[in-house]
């Protein structure tokens, strides 16, 4: 019967490290995809301050006004916040990768799995799947170590 239970055991904890090791993976994945995604921002920001600076140039023709400058710089702004908080979204899960892989912080993973749900339909799996895995009395155990 023993020999049953530590067969339970082996099972179970083989399966604790491959899942660890997928969420460790599709974390590592969503880091880089956020991070490229924020290079998107930085393109929109410079776009907006060029046409910010732009608008600022047009002469003014009698009886029509040019275009409100300020439009410009509210997409160049927009376009950092962008980038600010994709860049900020891709540090986090880069240290989820890194905390999993350490066994650590698994109050920090189930916080960053929690903001990832925001990220339909991907992290919104991703998120999921950490709340499960790292819910498990044996995946708390391996982190308490």
């Amino acid at each position: 019967m023993s020999s049953d239970l530590s067969q339970d055991q082996l099972r179970q904890a083989i399966l604790d490290e491959e899942h660890l090791k997928l969420l460790s993976i599709g974390y590592l994945v969503s880091a880089c995809l956020s991070a490229f995604t924020s290079l998107f921002g930085i393109f929109y920001a410079f776009m907006g301050f060029f046409m910010g600076s732009m608008i600022s140039r047009i002469p003014s023709r009698p009886g029509q006004s040019p275009p409100p400058e300020f439009m410009g710089w509210f997409f160049g702004l927009f376009g950092i916040a962008m980038f600010a908080i994709l860049m900020t979204l891709g540090v986090l899960k880069l240290l989820t990768y890194r905390s999993l892989k350490q066994r650590r912080s698994r109050t920090f993973c189930m916080v960053v799995g929690g903001i990832s749900c925001l990220g339909i339909p991907y992290g919104t799996l991703l998120g999921v799947f950490t709340f499960l895995v790292l819910s498990r009395p044996t995946v708390k155990q391996l982190f308490s170590n």
